[in-house]
C-alpha cells in the first residue's frame, strides 16, 4: 500500500494505518531532531508530538507534495519552536555546573571519535535557519526542492541557506581542527568533561 492510500486511511480514521506511517518514519524523525536539538530524549519527544499531530491534522494532508515532507514540515516546526523555547529558557546544562565530588566520572564514548564529535558540536552552533537545511540535505537526502516544500521558502533561499550552512560547519570544523573550539580527542579535563 503506497503512502497517500495510508494517509486517505488514516483520515478516514484508520489506526492501522497510522500505525504503518509511524513506522515508516519514526526512526527517521527520530534522527532528523536528533541532529537538530542535540538531544536523543528531546528529539524522541518532539517526534511523539509530531506523530500526534500527523494523527490529528491528517484531514489538512494535501496531496500535493510527498507525505515526508509534510510530516518533515511539522517536525521541522516543532523542532524550531522548541530551539525558541530553549533559548528563552536561558538553562544551564548540569554537567556545566561544578561538582568536584563527581570530577573525573564522565568519560565521552569512546567509539564516539572527535571528528564526529566536533560536527555534532558543530551543528548545535548553527542558527536553525542553516541547520535545518543542511541536515535535510545532507544527512536526510532530501533534493533542495523537497527542502523548499518542508520549510516553506523558495529554492533559492534554500540554496544559499544550505551554502552558508555549510561554510559555517566548514569554519567550525577547522577551528576544532586547530584545537581553537572543540577538543579533537577524547581526553577528559578536571571538571570531567572533555
Amino acid at each position: 500500500m503506497d503512502e497517500q492510500e495510508l494517509i486517505r486511511l488514516v483520515q478516514d480514521g484508520d489506526e492501522t494505518a497510522f500505525g504503518q506511517i509511524m513506522t515508516l518514519y519514526k526512526d527517521r524523525i527520530v534522527n532528523y531532531l536528533c541532529q537538530f536539538t542535540g538531544d536523543y530524549q528531546k528529539a524522541v519527544d518532539l517526534a511523539q508530538e509530531t506523530f500526534v499531530r500527523v494523527y490529528f491534522k491528517a484531514d489538512r494532508y494535501r496531496p500535493i507534495a510527498p507525505l515526508s515532507s509534510w510530516i518533515y514540515a511539522i517536525a521541522s516546526n516543532l523542532a524550531k519552536t522548541e530551539a525558541k523555547r530553549s533559548r528563552r529558557m536561558m538553562t544551564v546544562p548540569i554537567e556545566d555546573i561544578p561538582n568536584h565530588l563527581s570530577a573525573g566520572t564522565y568519560y565521552e564514548d569512546p567509539a564516539d571519535p572527535g571528528l564526529i564529535r566536533n560536527l555534532r558540536e558543530a551543528l548545535e552552533t548553527l542558527h536553525p535557519r542553516y541547520r535545518v537545511p543542511v541536515v535535510l540535505k545532507d544527512m536526510e537526502g532530501f533534493s533542495q526542492e523537497e527542502i523548499a516544500r518542508i520549510i516553506n521558502r523558495p529554492v533559492g533561499t534554500v540554496k544559499a541557506r544550505i551554502s552558508r550552512g555549510r561554510e559555517q560547519l566548514r569554519k567550525q570544523l577547522e577551528k576544532a581542527m586547530e584545537g581553537k573550539a572543540y577538543p579533537a580527542t577524547n581526553e577528559v579535563n578536571e571538571h570531567g568533561r572533555a
